[in-house]
């Protein structure tokens, strides 16, 4: 099969582009930039020079010439949903295939920290969250897509973590870093679904092979309350596990970040596995800890009970 990848460079698309080349599809992977471009060539992936602005033509075009195109770019509101509906315009009546890539964040609940007992599944209905508005109309408009001669899905994992992920396992060794201990915000009982880069690799295979038109598929492998991560990484760092107040965490993670480390977003994969049969291999996010990453202390460190540490901005956003 010839696959365009819209996002080829980033997480989850340069998983996927690899993933898929390497069972034997032809990949195509957009490229802003030269060295992006040299990057994928050097994986064997295709690069086609365009961006989601300026050169969004050349992106349409190579969608219309491939046999499935997946979303997985990382873009602002404007450029994603004005994307989208060029492409679905485009590939109306082909009977080509098309896969959104959107996340639980559509429907995270803002907390505080605390606990919350709702979980979705695929069909469940749920107050989207406000900033995540555009998002969940994108949504949408790619399902609505599938009634008129298009083969379109949208998959929607939870965090997804694994090798060079930049979620809330990244997030925690920040905090680390700014402030000495490892942290959580509130109570800390706030709880992210979870999902391995690999078992989302081996769902956007699934629904290649035998995903229905407007399919929407939940994938999902675990929970973790952000408390018992902070607290896990407070053992193998030997520094103590702090809560924070909202504003302490925006000091620490920005707005945004501290935003994210606050919400709960519970989901259940039932259409991806009934329909589909996929099953997650890999459940428990807590493996992760202990491994070098980029804001990994090298040393264990000992806090000071004399000393408290401040609490300083950082530019780390998540992705």
């Amino acid at each position: 099969m010839n696959v365009f990848i819209i996002g080829a460079t980033g997480f989850v698309g340069g998983a996927l582009a690899r993933h898929l080349s390497a069972e034997g599809h032809t990949v195509t992977g957009l490229a802003r930039t030269e060295s992006a471009a040299a990057t994928l060539d050097s994986q064997g992936i295709t690069p086609l020079a365009g961006d989601l602005e300026e050169r969004r033509a050349a992106v349409i075009e190579a969608a219309q010439a491939a046999d499935a195109v997946i979303y997985a770019a990382q873009a602002g509101p404007e450029q994603e949903t004005a994307t989208v509906q060029e492409l679905t315009r485009a590939l109306t009546g082909t009977d080509k295939t098309l896969i959104f890539l959107s996340g639980n964040g559509v429907l995270v609940q803002r907390t505080a920290g605390a606990w919350s007992p709702d979980v979705f599944a695929e069909d469940d209905p749920f107050t989207p969250e406000p900033l995540a508005d555009y998002r969940k109309a994108v949504e949408d408009t790619v399902l609505a897509a599938a009634r008129h001669g298009l083969r379109a899905m949208v998959i929607r994992p939870g965090l997804i973590w694994g090798p060079g992920d930049h979620g809330h396992v990244s997030m925690v060794y920040q905090s680390v870093a700014a402030t000495g201990a490892a942290c959580y915000i509130g109570e800390g009982l706030n709880t992210y679904s979870h999902v391995h880069i690999d078992d989302v690799t081996r769902l956007f295979t699934l629904a290649l092979e035998k995903g229905r038109p407007g399919g929407l598929y939940h994938a999902v492998a675990g929970e973790t309350p952000n408390r018992w991560i902070a607290e896990r990484f407070a053992a193998d760092l030997g520094v103590e596990a702090r809560s924070l107040t909202p504003e302490e965490a925006s000091g620490v993670w920005g707005e945004f970040g501290a935003l994210i480390m606050s919400v709960s977003g519970r989901i259940r994969a039932v259409r991806a596995q009934q329909d589909l049969g996929w099953r997650p291999q890999h459940t428990d996010m807590l493996t992760m800890i202990g491994e070098e990453r980029p804001h990994r202390p090298a040393t264990r460190q000992q806090p000071s009970a004399a000393t408290p540490r401040p609490i300083r901005p950082t530019p780390y956003a998540p992705s």
